[in-house]
């Protein structure tokens, strides 16, 4: 099914450091004219209008930052009744948590993303020798 350009998404626009603040992607977002609504949230901001409007404003918040400025399009547009709290009697939303987890490694994933723009080579990763059955077994029988 092909998209219609006019139909409505929400996107979610996270902020990944703190390269670009928060009112910079809001303000980047308020300057854009077209017919969109916009809703700050704890992780950054949410933005609702005609998907090539949306595509178009979200598409320039990221040009601020392209390594450390995330986008996922949300399933429900602000207010949405299976999604608000006032609907559902409070507490957290459905997601919320996740989403808690996911902003925690945005810094990582962009640092990561910034050393392969640069060509910084992969580090190799040494693990740690798995220890031989005989000498675990000499440690149990030394502390009995």
């Amino acid at each position: 099914m092909p998209d219609n350009e006019d139909d409505v998404i929400t996107k979610l626009v996270v902020l990944g450091s703190d390269s670009v603040l928060p009112i910079d992607a809001a303000l980047k977002i308020y300057e854009s004219e077209t017919g969109i609504v916009i809703k700050e949230t704890c992780f950054g901001t949410m933005v609702t209008g005609p998907r090539s409007a949306v595509n178009k404003v979200v598409k320039e918040v990221v040009a601020l930052d392209k390594n450390h400025i995330f986008v996922k399009e949300r399933g429900f547009p602000p207010g949405d009744d299976r999604r608000c709290r006032a609907s559902r009697g409070g507490g957290a939303r459905p997601g919320y948590y996740f989403m808690q987890e996911e902003a925690g490694m945005l810094p990582i994933i962009g640092k990561a993303l910034d050393n392969y723009d640069k060509n910084v080579s992969l580090k190799e990763v040494k693990h740690k020798k798995k220890m031989d059955v005989d000498q675990l077994k000499d440690i149990i029988e030394s502390t009995l």
